[in-house]
């Protein structure tokens, strides 16, 4: 099990050990390489080109010295995807090709104009070794394998890969990947960033994680290459101070970081905003969020037991990952941003939010027709959270469904509007919250009986929206300590 690196692809790279002028790489097993033979025969002469075979170090007959390239060391740094393959290198670097065959663009390319007399126009080649999928992954990880720097573990060869994850402790309590040289490396294929980038400095171990590291920990999740851009920027955002992932591992409540991800790039990678959205059955918004977590634990050591000491915890320190759906899918009516654009981010930008969440509380109503009785209900929800008579400490946010959502606009409500009413709605009377009032204990310490208080800290209802078209049923989701005595939610750009 092991680790990635960056591609080595583009320009030839120095190494290939061929010297300036044509080079032609053909196989025997080609039928249109046994029709130019006579072609690169004349040019390996004439023109001094190198040939390279890659299944038989004899062919074609004719070339004095044919380059054995059997172990395909040259076509793979060369980059070369059809044989034949006519280029070009000059100081060691390709300017060069063609591929396939194609008279006139060989006659061109060479200077003969006499070249391929007798043969078809045009014959479109045949797939290089070096592309073979039964050959690409070891080569790759033969050339660019020992750029991983991640330690190899060797798995004894009677030892189960999946055991042999969990008894080392690598996994959640699920099974995971077993993130292969090559498998990171194709993770790696799903960003720009080099593997050595140092990504964020991951809690509670305050280790310093690269985009190799987590990209090994996006393997072991199932996530695609694709989707790592977004588990890159949801590492980013949950080791930000604002976040307080540290603190959100030590707490004994039951939150972890929920992602909500915007933005054209979850429709491209396909993320599930409808039906079942929170749910299972999704790659991506799986993978995603558990990625995020397995980063924390094998990276940071934040591990159950550990400086994790949760109580009860919640199923979503698994994962907990969905995207917000474009309000703009919706009939029209009032501006409805997304949470992320409230938060500073355009809305056609790719971005994570990050909150500290403890669960879904379903919340339904399914009479409401206008926006003030809806309000009501759901303040009525948010108000026992996390305890009828606490202020202030928690934040929370409401994941409207499409009807829900619905109800809102066509009574022309605003979100800015929704969270007005909200907040006069959950505001507390003196003496409401003190502690004993009610033949309740719990409540608001002293000092606070004498002022209005409001349920929630400005900034601290978020709003989404997500969901299945079918179902006047919303969520509820408490946070964790609000603000700088505990985690505030964070936005970051998704990048590439």
């Amino acid at each position: 099990m092991t680790t990635a690196a960056d591609g080595l692809r583009g320009d030839v790279p120095a190494g290939h050990g061929l010297p300036d002028g044509l080079v032609a790489v053909v196989k025997r097993d080609c039928p249109t390489c046994t029709l130019v033979a006579d072609v690169v025969t004349r040019l390996s002469r004439d023109q001094h080109c190198v040939v390279l075979t890659q299944d038989d170090p004899s062919f074609p007959e004719g070339v004095a010295s044919p380059v054995d390239d059997t172990a395909l060391d040259r076509s793979y740094l060369l980059g070369i995807e059809t044989v034949p393959t006519l280029l070009r290198l000059e100081h060691g670097t390709e300017t060069s090709r063609v591929e396939g065959w194609e008279r006139d663009r060989w006659r061109s390319f060479t200077g003969l104009d006499d070249l391929g007399d007798g043969l078809p126009e045009y014959r479109p080649g045949c797939g290089s070794l070096s592309v073979d999928p039964t050959r690409s992954d070891d080569l790759r990880v033969r050339f660019e394998g020992d750029r991983l720097a991640s330690r190899r573990i060797d798995i004894a060869v009677l030892e189960d890969e999946m055991e042999a994850a969990f008894d080392r402790g690598w996994t959640d309590g699920l099974p995971v990947v077993p993130p292969t040289p090559v498998r990171v490396l194709r993770m790696l294929d799903g960003t720009d960033r080099s593997p050595d980038e140092v990504v964020a400095v991951i809690p509670p171990d305050l280790v310093a994680c690269t985009v190799e590291k987590v990209a090994v920990n996006a393997v072991m999740a199932g996530c695609r290459p694709e989707y790592l851009p977004v588990v890159l920027a949801a590492v980013e955002a949950a080791c930000t101070d604002e976040f307080n992932m540290h603190g959100l591992l030590a707490t004994t409540w039951f939150s972890g970081p929920m992602v909500v991800v915007n933005g054209p790039i979850t429709r491209r990678i396909g993320m599930n905003s409808g039906i079942n959205a929170m749910g299972q059955g999704n790659r991506a918004n799986a993978t995603i969020g558990r990625a995020l977590q397995l980063v924390v634990r094998n990276v940071g050591g934040g591990r159950p037991g550990g400086v994790d000491r949760s109580t009860l915890g919640n199923p979503g320190k698994y994962t907990f990952c969905f995207p917000e759906a474009p309000v703009r899918d919706l009939p029209a009516g009032p501006d409805w941003p997304a949470q992320a654009t409230e938060m500073g981010i355009g809305p056609d930008e790719d971005s994570v939010t990050l909150f500290a969440a403890d669960g879904v509380r379903g919340f339904v109503d399914q009479l409401s027709r206008e926006p003030e009785s809806l309000a009501r209900g759901l303040a009525a929800v948010l108000q026992a959270m996390p305890h009828p008579k606490l202020a202030l400490a928690f934040d929370a946010a409401v994941v409207l469904s499409p009807e829900h959502l619905r109800v809102f606009r066509e009574g022309g409500w605003t979100k800015q509007d929704l969270r007005d009413r909200i907040t006069g709605l959950t505001t507390f009377r003196p003496g409401e919250l003190t502690r004993g009032a009610g033949g309740m204990a719990e409540g608001m310490p002293d000092g606070f009986d004498t002022v209005e208080l409001p349920k929630f800290r400005d900034g601290g209802l978020l709003v989404f929206h997500a969901g299945g078209g079918a179902g006047l049923f919303s969520a509820v989701i408490g946070g964790w300590a609000s603000g700088a005595m505990g985690s505030q939610p964070v936005t970051r750009r998704i990048g590439t």
